[in-house]
């Protein structure tokens, strides 16, 4: 079973983490909340909380088939000021398992060096945190292993984008259908 791993940080925003994770699990994907925080009651950027899975300190990474960054603020510029998340996207990348981020959360890719060259969206007005990026407005982009997108309105696509790489097509179509998703 593929494992994905979503990173929560205070400020992050809800339906970006909590509806990829329920796109990915109705596709078949393990999926596992992550507190950066050192606690695993995280509040969202919609003072809904939210308990982790694991703590970044506890979870084994050595698994995992996708790391996955909501957006948010201040969520996103937690998560960019996490060095060890960091490290760990770092590591990965080199792997070329697949990185996602939502809204904000391409910045930290950004920050990173990881999108230069490559296309890239995000919310409105981050686009100059894509360093190096070449950003577009579609909803959802997909460059090599890197999916990014721009925000909580295409949450559905991003998941289901996601779900094509790490399972396939049809179960993606088989989720998109049962949640009356129209393409």
């Amino acid at each position: 079973m593929k494992q994905a791993f979503i990173f929560l940080a205070t400020g992050f925003e809800e339906i970006e983490a909590l509806g990829t994770a329920d796109i990915l699990r109705r596709g078949g994907v393990r999926v596992s909340t992550i507190s950066i925080n050192g606690e695993t009651r995280v509040m969202g950027a919609h003072n809904i909380p939210v308990i982790a899975d694991y703590l970044f300190e506890e979870a084994d990474f050595s698994a995992a088939d996708a790391l996955i960054l909501p957006g948010g603020i201040p969520g996103s510029n937690h998560l960019n000021t996490c060095t060890r998340l960091k490290e760990l996207i770092l590591e990965k990348h080199k792997e070329n398992i697949i990185l996602g981020a939502i809204c904000a959360g391409p910045m930290v890719l950004g920050g990173l060096g990881l999108l230069k060259g490559r296309k890239a969206t995000c919310f409105p007005n981050f686009e100059p945190t894509m360093i190096g990026a070449i950003p577009t407005d579609n909803g959802v982009e997909q460059d090599g292993n890197i999916i990014t997108c721009q925000g909580p309105g295409f949450v559905f696509e991003f998941g289901l984008s996601l779900l094509k790489v790490l399972r396939d097509d049809e179960i993606a179509g088989e989720v998109a259908d049962a949640l009356l998703v129209r393409n």
